[in-house]
């Protein structure tokens, strides 16, 4: 018997330059999961949200959201978030953050404080995983020319 599942499937990209640089994509289909690599806080505009942990994670967390939304997906449909913070006393301010974007769904989290990110002005880095039951039949089928629902992001 084998599993007809795809382990990757879509790949869009983010306008992120970071993706071509360094070789990596913003957010990975494996079946009915998808996955979204680290993200941190930028506005608009591309410009870094600064010095503030609470508003930090709010945009990290829009950016993760808008690359969900790609393939349909919601906060609702989010079951893991990691947050990476570089100082152990933004904790009650990420926290708050994200107890506003997910209290309703209460994905298991984990939160770590680290020495450092890649931008001294960044704060906190956010990872999210979210489950759709039949997201890879979905997507097969848009494939086969029948829709699959995707939006434009516009975040690094």
């Amino acid at each position: 018997m084998t599993d007809e599942t795809p382990t990757t499937a879509a790949r869009p990209s983010d306008r992120s330059p970071y993706e071509d640089q360094y070789g990596f994509s913003r957010a990975v289909v494996a079946g009915d999961f998808v996955l979204v690599a680290g993200c941190t806080a930028y506005d608009d505009v591309d410009a870094v949200v600064e010095g503030d942990p609470y508003e930090q994670t709010l945009a990290a967390f829009a950016t993760a959201l808008r690359a969900l939304d790609r393939h349909g997906l919601t906060a609702a449909d989010v079951v893991r978030t990691r947050m990476y913070l570089t100082h152990v006393r933004d904790c009650d301010e990420v926290g708050r953050a994200h107890k506003e974007l997910f209290d309703a769904v209460r994905p298991v989290t984990t939160m770590v404080v680290v020495q450092g990110l890649t931008d001294s002005r960044m704060m906190v880095e956010v990872e999210v995983e979210a489950h759709r039951p039949g997201l890879a039949r979905t997507l097969e089928g848009a494939s086969d020319g029948t829709s699959a629902r995707t939006s434009e992001g516009t975040q690094p």
